[in-house]
């Protein structure tokens, strides 16, 4: 599913639930540090993703190694690689890429529900809604806010090793395009970190079989900067 949302050059790998073969992937010593502790699902589900990582990594040449959280939950790639992890309820996948060919990755999954209203109006900005009012004016079937809410996440993802600081999601301004893409602005503290991208940059989006999946992948650029440690 996560696959049909990514350029060729970036490979995936998902896994539906903590029962396939992702699932029997051997933690290092390092991340079983990281899940020591919490509880069975959470040390379940991170395995599993994991696992997925390890497959995706495969398909373009990297032996497994550690997969850490680093101190804002990102996990830290080998070097040369680029990548994101999701996981929500019943669905697991990663997506990787050569730092070569691309200068950041990031994925998203939600279930296809609704955001609680509180929720909601904490995610979606007064012009968002707008934007949404005009670009889906019957509606779309599917959850915007939910959409919203993942496509925000997606991008976090993505640029989250350069600003190396948390945002709120109403940070993000993103614009969704009833032909599955989406538009987002990063927060205006950070425009220098995102080099080429500082002025916008465009993922993707999928609603079906129950989840909301969303994708950015940056092509590498002359002189862009590269994520850190």
């Amino acid at each position: 599913m996560i696959t049909h949302l990514v350029p060729a050059g970036v490979r995936t790998h998902e896994a539906f639930g903590d029962t396939g073969p992702e699932a029997t992937a051997v933690l290092f010593a390092a991340e079983q540090v990281a899940v020591a502790g919490v509880f069975e699902e959470r040390r379940r589900e991170f395995t599993t993703v994991r696992g997925c990582a390890r497959a995706a990594l495969e398909r373009i040449g990297v032996r497994p190694v550690p997969l850490v959280p680093g101190a804002l939950g990102a996990p830290g790639w080998p070097a040369g690689v680029v990548g994101s992890m999701t996981h929500c309820r019943g669905y697991r996948a990663a997506a990787v890429a050569r730092a070569a060919d691309f200068a950041a990755v990031g994925i998203d999954a939600e279930p296809q529900e609704p955001l609680p209203r509180a929720v909601a109006d904490r995610i979606v900005t007064d012009t968002e809604r707008g934007w949404l009012g005009e670009e889906f004016p019957r509606g779309a079937g599917v959850p915007l806010d939910r959409v919203l809410f993942c496509a925000k996440e997606a991008s976090y993802k993505a640029f989250s090793p350069w600003i190396g600081a948390r945002f709120g999601f109403g940070d993000y301004r993103v614009r969704l395009r009833a032909d599955g893409t989406f538009r987002a602005v990063l927060p205006d503290a950070v425009p220098t970190a995102a080099g080429p991208w500082a002025a916008g940059f465009t993922g993707r989006w999928s609603a079906r079989s129950g989840l909301v999946l969303t994708a950015v992948a940056l092509v590498a650029a002359p002189g862009a900067l590269t994520p850190g440690p």
